[in-house]
């Protein structure tokens, strides 16, 4: 099996290491990740310049780009065949309910459904204890799974693991995305040339977090899985819509 990982916190960050090792045990391993840190960058993709590709000292390519053309640039342009999987994370840090919006951790897996290949994305929610090998540990239950269930299609999946040391772990769960608050207000300060600067605020609390979501899982230690959908059409509004078109 061939897999190749990315993520948007850099080719440098330990997440991405940890996975990379603990995978390698499983699988042939490829790395394609940014140059630098480019959480919150979603599914775009860099039409302004061109992308340069580079390897480094420890064997992992990198990208000037964002996640999202790491994993379009490694499929389209890199790779003599498709991998059989793609990976994005370990993400430093949760992606559940809204965030998967903006997560470019959940965007490289996005890209990688996309063009056909079944893609997982995996954030450690918290990792202020940085149990990144419970979450690589589960990447890797998770590819032995899909290996012994051949998938004729492709799939997307958002994982999302507690951290906590691996035996502490109570199960795996299939769950639906939860919703968070609006966002804080942004944050205006001073820069040191006395230009007025902002700040994008936290991320709201958790406003719909029960039983079934994935919020609710990590929070009581379960592995959260949810499976993802790429058609955003409000089906249910389309009459309501044509009837006000005069369609």
């Amino acid at each position: 099996m061939r897999i190749l990982l990315s993520n948007d916190d850099g080719y440098f960050a330990p997440g991405l290491a940890c996975l990379a090792e603990t995978l390698s045990e499983v699988a042939e391993i490829i790395v394609v990740a940014p140059e630098r840190d480019r959480s919150g960058s979603s599914n775009s993709l860099t039409l302004d310049r061109p992308l340069s590709l580079h390897k480094s000292h420890n064997g992992f390519y990198y990208v000037n780009g964002t996640p999202t053309d790491c994993v379009h640039l490694a499929v389209t342009g890199m790779l003599d065949v498709l991998p059989d999987m793609v990976i994005s994370g370990v993400n430093n840090g949760a992606n559940m309910g809204d965030d998967t919006v903006y997560s470019g951790t959940v965007a490289a897996a996005t890209e990688g459904y996309l063009l056909g290949v079944p893609s997982l994305a995996i954030s450690l929610e918290g990792a202020s204890k940085g149990n990144f090998l419970t979450a690589a540990r589960v990447a890797a239950d998770m590819v032995e799974r899909l290996k012994q269930n051949d998938l004729n299609y492709p799939m997307l999946l958002n994982i999302n693991v507690p951290d906590v040391d691996y035996v502490q772990l109570q199960g795996i769960e299939v769950t639906r995305l939860g919703r968070r608050h609006k966002a804080e207000p942004v944050i205006k300060s001073l820069s040191p040339r006395g230009e007025t600067v902002f700040w994008v605020g936290a991320a709201g609390a958790a406003q719909d977090a029960g039983e079934g979501t994935d919020f609710y899982a990590v929070q009581h230690n379960r592995v959260s899985v949810t499976p993802l959908q790429i058609d955003l059409t409000r089906y249910d509004q389309m009459d309501i819509v044509a009837e006000w078109l005069k369609i």
